[in-house]
């Protein structure tokens, strides 16, 4: 970095003002930053198992309130990718011990969606699609929490978007399932 910029660490020292929050799964193969074309300072990252949000994950609450409070991003990316792994694993009949405590809401879904899912016959297009179905799932949690209602309550301008990336060709495709308002 220096090599490009003698004066990059000096200057992202002194400031941290993001316009995104990132809420995306721990997959190695998913760095946040770098698929976007955003330099350190750019984006605030939370990462887990499957891109989850939970309401009693303190973590991510935490996460999401300096985001929000603090920092004042206007926009909440909620981003999958293809071929998760842990999507995979809530979708399989065995056990796999600690993890499908994490991942039980993603079997919910599911069960939930088990119509849509059940005319899928490809085991991968099966997991690619309930990958999405998180995203969608995991965007109306967001948008559910008390960090995101007050936000909009006090008229913060405040997009959350559903996103999901490509492993096998790198791109970021919308879910067209933003909710919120930048207008206020």
């Amino acid at each position: 970095m220096r090599a490009r910029d003698n004066h990059f660490f000096e200057t992202l020292a002194k400031q941290q003002s993001p316009e995104y929050l990132w809420i995306g799964c721990s997959d190695s193969r998913v760095p946040a930053n770098e698929i976007v074309g955003l330099l350190p300072g750019e984006l605030f990252v939370h990462r887990n198992v499957s891109n989850l949000v939970l309401h009693t994950d303190l973590n991510c609450l935490s996460v999401m309130q300096f985001a929000i409070e603090v920092l004042k991003v206007r926009h909440v990316i909620v981003c999958g990718h293809y071929g998760c792994g842990g999507v995979k694993a809530a979708l399989e009949e065995k056990p796999h011990g600690l993890i499908d405590n994490w991942l039980r809401t993603i079997a919910d879904s599911a069960v939930k969606y088990s119509s849509e899912l059940s005319k899928i016959a490809d085991p991968a297009k099966k997991v690619d699609r309930l990958c999405e179905m998180n995203v969608i799932e995991q965007v109306r949690n967001v948008a559910n929490t008390t960090v995101v209602r007050e936000a909009w309550q006090r008229g913060q301008p405040l997009v959350v978007h559903g996103w999901i990336y490509g492993l096998s060709d790198g791109l970021l495709h919308d879910l067209g399932v933003s909710l919120g308002n930048l207008t206020s």
